[in-house]
């Protein structure tokens, strides 16, 4: 999935906004499935795009700015010792999750010595700083650009009927200016539909585009990790299909393979792939295999993999064998993919 920042102004920091909305893709036919194995995983490949909303838990520093006072410009975030990637939790003893809530503090404190904790590097630190009164505009501010909340448009990759857990992706939610994951406060997926395509070419990967239903849930988020989002259905009827075995690693190889893909409105089709390469697990790299798409129907219409794909099914042999995640900026016809035992196993950490 390919997520934007929900830009709001805030007194004291600031927003950013970076990709715009992307859709993302999948589903509709699969090879005939074989006899599942005993014990194997049985999931139903979904596809579906959907809008997913994700609020941090605490605000992410992602950068700092100076702040123009009427004794000249000073940063305090930087003079305090916050770094960008750091996310602070509390301002002296109140927790803070939103923009609005650390602002409110500021002008409540009016320059007055507090104590910030954030989370650096999975560890917590403790700073002291003073926010600076703005000559501008006469609010204090802390010279600090922060982030607490990101929205764009994905696609479900798998949903088990047992337990109602999803999961989305094949990639965890990232900072687009920290590149850090998320930290996960709250979330929720909702009904989508693909609006458009941006064709993807050698140096600029492209993208879907769509947009998504506000005033309708289909499920919250449980977790953001580097394997993909997960959570709960809450309408089950919405992923209807049949189920197939969640194939396991050594069953994957080189060769003829499909993806499920949502390009145009809610119509989800399946289209030709080739698994290119099949890569050593790596216990960090969630790339598990190169991927290429051989599909002309789906060349003419994307040029190939687009931002907004990630999540899409990969389909082996009547098993799913994975979810598309990347693309080749210098080849928008291959991809990379991770393996759905992955996805499974977190998805199962978060139950």
């Amino acid at each position: 999935m390919d997520l934007n920042e929900e830009a709001r102004p805030f007194v004291g920091a600031a927003v950013l906004r970076g990709l715009g909305l992307l859709l993302a893709a999948v589903l509709l036919m699969s090879p005939a499935v074989a006899p599942a194995q005993a014990g194997a995983p049985m999931v139903i490949p979904v596809g579906k795009a959907v809008g997913i909303k994700l609020f941090s838990d605490g605000v992410v520093v992602v950068g700092t700015s100076d702040v123009a006072t009427n004794d000249g410009s000073v940063n305090p975030a930087k003079a305090c010792g916050l770094k960008e990637g750091d996310i602070i939790t509390h301002i002296n003893s109140t927790e803070v999750d939103t923009i609005e809530e650390v602002s409110a503090l500021l002008q409540e404190l009016e320059g007055e010595t507090m104590s910030i904790r954030a989370i650096r590097d999975d560890k917590q630190v403790q700073l002291t700083a003073q926010a600076a009164l703005c000559s501008s505009d006469g609010a204090y501010k802390l010279g600090a650009w922060i982030r607490d909340s990101m929205a764009g448009i994905g696609t479900v990759t798998f949903y088990c009927p047992d337990t109602g857990a999803f999961g989305a992706l094949g990639h965890g939610i990232n900072d687009t200016d920290t590149a850090l994951l998320m930290p996960l406060d709250s979330g929720s997926i909702l009904p989508a539909a693909v609006a458009g395509v941006e064709k993807g070419r050698t140096g600029d990967p492209g993208q879907l585009q769509g947009v998504f239903d506000t005033d309708s849930t289909l499920g919250l988020l449980s977790a953001n990790t580097n394997g993909g989002v997960f959570g709960v259905l809450s309408d089950s009827a919405w992923a209807e299909g049949t189920p197939v075995e969640a194939a396991r690693r050594d069953e994957v190889q080189t060769g003829e393979a499909t993806i499920l893909c949502n390009i145009s409105g809610e119509q989800v089709d399946e289209y030709g792939v080739r698994i290119e390469k099949v890569f050593t697990e790596s216990a960090d790299d969630c790339r598990d295999y190169l991927i290429k798409v051989t599909d002309q129907r789906l060349l003419d219409a994307t040029g190939g993999i687009v931002q907004g794909m990630s999540g899409s099914p990969i389909l082996q042999n009547g098993k799913i064998v994975g979810a598309v995640t990347h693309v080749l900026v210098d080849d928008p016809t291959s991809g990379y993919g991770i393996y759905v035992g992955r996805m499974l196993q977190q998805c199962d950490n978060k139950e």
